[in-house]
């Protein structure tokens, strides 16, 4: 006989244990990555291989793998890079697809696969799917305001989210992705607009969009919740950057890394977010100081 599960008694699935930082600019453009641990702990530097640029974005894909994407060399790029679920990046990928941009946002969805959506500059709105094996797709007519240095995270278990970003002016406007990997039209921005910022999923279902550029470099954060609905600004916690990067670890938790705050102000600090989405105060960075890079999480 089979035990009668009370309602409202079912658990979120937690997602992936842990998470990468990787790329980014000290002056030039590095190829270094840092591992997150389960617990958040941020690993010293690792040489990689691979194009180093920065500006780019990531996204798990697989349940348990990433892929680092896009970004800026000399010129802007389409290079991709996949990230194996021991956290091993490899070379670039011989094959190069979609329109070369940075500033770009990238999330996971359907449980399985990745969307890298929008970037610049100028500013574009198309979107690019990876397969659960991987393989990027060809561009697909982008939906929304097109617009540059937004975020992405997933929420809802297998559906994503991209936000605010920079179009000629500052935005807070959102476009919900859903676990087929269609991007909805523009839904009217909460909070304050900026661009710069990081994103990354919560407590199983959820996600948090964090940091930026706004006149200057804010702290504040977003909530989404499980049904995609950002939130209004939540007080800043730890030091005010932009272009930084954010990945979920632990299966339930975010950790936002990196950035700058000035010119030639590049850190290394780090803010965990527990479960329930509060940020936490700075952690002294671990790694090279530097701005530009992404984050993703895997295994």
């Amino acid at each position: 006989m089979f035990p009668i599960i009370p309602a409202n008694t079912l658990t979120v699935v937690s997602g992936n244990q842990e998470g990468i930082f990787g790329y980014g600019h000290i002056g030039s453009d590095v190829g270094m990555t840092n591992l997150v641990s389960n617990t958040g702990v941020v690993s010293s530097d690792v040489s990689i291989v691979g194009t180093a640029r920065d500006s780019l974005d990531a996204t798990q894909y697989g349940e348990d793998k990433g892929i680092f994407g896009y970004g800026s060399t000399a010129t802007v790029c389409s290079i991709t890079n996949l990230v194996s679920n021991t956290g091993v990046v490899s070379s670039d990928q011989a094959a190069t697809t979609g329109t070369a941009r940075y500033a770009l946002g990238a999330c996971s969805y359907g449980e399985d696969k990745g969307i890298f959506g929008y970037g610049g500059w100028p500013a574009l709105s198309m979107t690019n799917l990876v397969s659960n094996t991987g393989v990027v797709g060809d561009d697909v007519t982008g939906v929304g305001t097109a617009r540059a240095g937004s975020a992405a995270c997933e929420y809802g278990e297998d559906k994503g989210i991209f936000g605010y970003g920079y179009s000629g002016s500052q935005e807070s406007v959102t476009n919900l992705v859903s676990n087929t990997g269609v991007v909805s039209s523009d839904v009217a921005g909460v909070g304050t607009a900026r661009n710069g910022l990081a994103a990354c999923s919560y407590g199983g279902d959820k996600g948090i969009f964090g940091y930026g550029n706004v006149s200057g470099n804010w702290s504040m954060t977003n909530l989404v919740s499980n049904t995609g609905v950002v939130s209004s600004d939540v007080a800043g916690v730890g030091t005010g950057r932009e272009s930084l990067a954010a990945t979920q670890y632990g299966g339930d938790k975010g950790i936002f890394g990196y950035g700058y705050y000035c010119a030639n102000c590049y850190v290394s600090v780090t803010n965990l977010v527990t479960n329930t989405g509060v940020v936490g105060d700075d952690v002294t960075g671990v790694g090279t100081a530097r701005f530009g890079a992404a984050g993703c999480s895997f295994n």
